[in-house]
This record gives structure tokens, sequence and C-alpha cells, in this order.
């Protein structure tokens, strides 16, 4: 009686996992290549939405290589482009946005890929000492965001961004000239102090230069020249008893320079004239 038990349980319950087996296999053969893509692409979006962004890439570059035409490959795009920006992976993240923009000019997401892309650009490694190619790439990327989207309403944050790679700019024409200064080439100092005056107004090392550049014309003994620029620099910062104090002391250095000059003209006209009379009485 047990065997014929056991055989008769088993017959149904054979037939019930061949049932299940093959209502499965029916259901993936019916899975068409865009359910596949749309699966793919679920299971990278909750990756995303759960911050596992190196899982998330994975998922979305294996999207891009196989889903062409399935009507995910935009989304998969812009997605991989944010999470390589999320993890702060800007070459990358820069890359994914430029080949989104090129792609899907028409998306609703091409104005946000343009303005990242521009704030990757922003933050790749930069040293002052160095090619300063990343930001002039940055400041190009800015410029032709504002262009594409004159009415955006980040203008104030693209400004704010730009105003910061200029000060990068400037910052290396004033490291150069102070280097002069510090080599004693107060008038190479000089030109690049001036030139950094008039090319960024307003940048955050004006002050700053205003004052080395009359340090480097007292060195070169034109006083007045000295006195301008310090005069320029008490005008500018009049309501700040710091910068009063060191145009005072500045003043001072350039009188005690005035007059060591002069002694120095003295003894030297001192000297042409012996020189002179010595040169008379030998003839």
């Amino acid at each position: 009686m047990k065997k014929v038990f056991k055989s008769t349980l088993f017959v149904p319950l054979f037939l019930y996992m061949a049932t299940m087996m093959g209502c499965s296999t029916t259901s993936t053969s019916k899975m068409t290549h865009t359910d596949w893509c749309q699966k793919r692409y679920n299971e990278a979006e909750e990756l995303y939405k759960a911050k596992k962004y190196g899982r998330s890439i994975e998922k979305l570059e294996g999207i891009l290589s196989t889903c062409a035409g399935s009507g995910y490959m935009e989304q998969a795009q812009f997605l991989l482009a944010e999470s390589h920006f999320n993890l702060e992976q800007w070459i990358e993240a820069r890359g994914e946005y430029g080949s989104f923009i090129v792609n899907f000019p028409g998306s609703p997401f091409a104005e946000t890929a343009e303005y990242r892309k521009a704030v990757s650009s922003f933050n790749m490694d930069y040293k002052i000492d160095r090619d300063e190619s990343n930001t002039t790439t940055a400041m190009k990327d800015f410029e032709r965001y504002l262009a594409n989207h004159p009415s955006t309403p980040l203008r104030d944050s693209v400004n704010y961004y730009y105003n910061l790679l200029v000060d990068r700019v400037a910052e290396k024409e004033f490291q150069t000239g102070r280097l002069y200064l510090r080599m004693e080439k107060p008038q190479a100092a000089v030109i690049y102090f001036k030139e950094f005056l008039e090319t960024y107004p307003n940048a955050k090392r004006r002050q700053e230069t205003l004052f080395l550049i009359s340090d480097a014309y007292t060195d070169l003994d034109q006083f007045e020249s000295a006195r301008q620029y310090l005069a320029i620099a008490k005008e500018e910062s009049s309501d700040n008893a710091d910068v009063q104090k060191r145009v005072k002391k500045a003043e001072e250095k350039i009188v005690k320079a005035e007059e060591s000059y002069e002694k120095r003209l003295k003894k030297e006209s001192e000297k042409k004239r012996l020189q002179k009379e010595e040169k008379n009485l030998a003839n």
C-alpha cells in the first residue's frame, strides 16, 4: 500500500511541476527585448535611488550596449551621467553628459545635462602651477550653456562658477607677478601687475596687487607711481582700518626709500665731482 501511495502522490506532483516549468518557460519565451531592457533599467533605477551608484553604472552601461532601439537609451544615458556625477567622477560625468547632449538634443533633460557638464568641468582637478586647460574648458562649457539657454533661471549660479574660474586665471597671473618681485625683477613684476589690474578689475587679489605694484615701483625708485597705487588702495578701502594702517606703513617705506635714493644720488654726484677734479689735476 505504501508503494502505491507514493506512486499515486508522485504523479500529480510531477504533473504540477511540469506545468509550472512549462508556464515559466512560456513566460520567459514571451519576454521581448524591450521587456528585458525595461527590467534592466528598472533594476538600475532602483540601485540609483538606493545610492548604489557603482552597481547602477554597471547595469546602465549594459543597457547602452544592448538596448539600442528599445526606448530606454535616453533614460539610461542620463542616469549613467548622473551616477558618475554623484560619485564625483567628474571626467566620466562630463563625458556622459556630453554624449547625452549630442545623442538627445531635444530631450527635456538636455539643458540640465549641459549645465551639469559645465559643473563637472569646473570640478575637474586644478593646480595653479600646472596647465590651466581644465579651467579654460570649464569657462567654454559655461559660455556655451548661456549661449544656448539665455533665459535660464540658473544664470546666477553660472555667474558664480564663472567668476570663480576667472579668479583661477587671475591668481596665476598674480602669482607670476609676485614671483618676479621675489626674484628682484621689479620691472617685470610691474608689467604683470598692471596687466592683472586692467584685465581683472574685480579680482579678489586686487588690493594685494595694489600694494605689491607700489613695492615694485619703490624698488625702481619711481616713487610717484608707488604713491599713486597706494592712493588707489587707500581710497578703495577707506572704511577698513587694517588697510589704512598698511597704507601708512607703505608710505613710510616710500619716504625712507626716497631718502636713501637722494643720499645715493648725492654720494654718486660727489664721487663724480672728485673724479673730475682728479682728472683735471692730472692734466
